[in-house]
């Protein structure tokens, strides 16, 4: 563990690069008041690690629990920090294609209302799935109802997300109770993160079925006005 370069930050500027805006505080609540994503949780991670915690799940976590609206190129930006997964948010020409909606629909509308706050009130003109994982899908409803607008996911993409979170979805349930560890507490001891994410928020899972099927690699589609070349 000695010989790793903790040294080394070019994680971390890379992390931060592109900055916009944060959640502040980085709460989102859901119907009556109940907390369904609390980021702010996780304010422990700006000290040192502790000898109860493993040095380099510690630095994943300090990476992951970077939370806000960040610019990843011109025209694309992501929310990152308001669920296990990332948002991913397209400019085209009169609106938004929203890629991978998070977990929630509440986490969700909290990601689109942050895009909006620094980018402007513009129309969610496309929705992506890019795999039928429930954090890449749950949150679809939070930022449209789908009414006459595309949605694009993988052939078969139905079949899989049914499979998966219904027919299997008690044991999916019980092994992210393991390797999630929601159930322990957000502290040096407990939860310090899960990875690839701090956690899965605890909101409404939304699923509107696709309209459009990715059937193959070099597959084109044009939505307002972006041409996306998919694999």
């Amino acid at each position: 563990m000695a010989d790793l370069p903790f040294h080394d930050r070019a994680d971390f500027d890379n992390a931060d690069r592109g900055f916009v805006a944060k959640l502040s505080p980085a709460l989102v609540r859901g119907d009556g008041g109940k907390v369904v994503w609390d980021n702010d949780a996780y304010a422990f991670l700006g000290g040192d690690c502790p000898q109860d915690a493993h040095p380099s799940l510690w630095r994943q976590a300090q990476l992951c629990a970077k939370q806000g609206l960040f610019e990843v190129a011109e025209g694309v930006y992501q929310v990152r920090g308001l669920d296990l997964s990332n948002m991913t948010i397209i400019e085209g020409q009169t609106g938004v294609i929203v890629i991978d909606p998070l977990v929630s629909a509440e986490c969700a509308a909290a990601a689109l209302k942050l895009y909006r706050d620094n980018r402007g009130e513009r129309p969610v003109v496309g929705l992506i799935y890019t795999h039928s994982h429930a954090d890449h899908f749950g949150g679809a409803r939070g930022v449209t109802d789908g009414e006459g607008i595309p949605i694009l996911a993988p052939a078969g993409f139905m079949e899989h997300a049914v499979s998966e979170n219904v027919y299997a979805g008690t044991a999916m349930n019980r092994r992210a109770l393991y390797m999630y560890g929601q159930l322990l507490p957000r502290s040096p001891e407990g939860q310090l993160g899960c990875g690839l994410g701090m956690g899965t928020s605890s909101g409404t899972v939304t699923l509107i079925p696709p309209t459009v099927d990715i059937t193959h690699t070099g597959q084109e589609e044009t939505i307002d006005g972006v041409r996306i070349v998919f694999q």
